[in-house]
């Protein structure tokens, strides 16, 4: 039988070494079916070259803010036997794309609106941007309302 890398696979060590992954975080997120690690007769993880590619992104989605949930959606549209292709990246990002768009409005919504209040509700400040008059912004839900709607001129009902 070829050994591993004579295969294109690669020991845990090395993906850990490419990836700057922690062994245990690797381990991880194999148990979580994030990548898919072969075992030798022995018994060791061994992984095509392609899960450099996938932990990568998952690192990346992990700093933009998705939940592994919503990574491991989007990983099951890439293929497991082979190295993405520019077209399936693309359509990962199509995914991708509209959850950015409205964490990128919230961000302009906070940064905006910061300086004055973050519509909490306490209404103590006659000045607030995102004056809560009433309370009516409890009628849409607990927490900053104001600021996590999803368009600038939506109001609470």
């Amino acid at each position: 039988m070829p050994s591993p890398s004579a295969q294109g696979l690669l020991s845990i060590g090395e993906v850990a070494s490419r990836t700057g992954l922690a062994v245990s975080a690797i381990r991880y997120y194999d148990d979580e079916g994030l990548v898919a690690a072969r075992r030798t007769p022995g018994g060791k993880r061994i992984f095509p070259r392609s899960d450099i590619r996938r932990l990568s992104f998952i690192l990346i989605a992990q700093q933009l803010g998705f939940s592994l949930d919503e990574i491991r959606s989007q990983l099951r549209q890439l293929p497991l036997e082979r190295t993405p292709t520019k077209r399936d990246w693309e359509k990962i990002s199509r995914g991708f794309r509209a959850h950015l768009d409205a964490r990128i409005g919230m961000l302009e919504r906070l940064r905006d609106r910061l300086d004055g209040c973050i519509g909490c509700g306490c209404l103590s400040l006659e000045t607030c941007k995102l004056y809560n008059a009433g309370d009516r912004a409890a009628q849409t839900g607990s927490g900053p309302r104001l600021v996590i709607q999803k368009s600038i001129g939506e109001t609470p009902a």
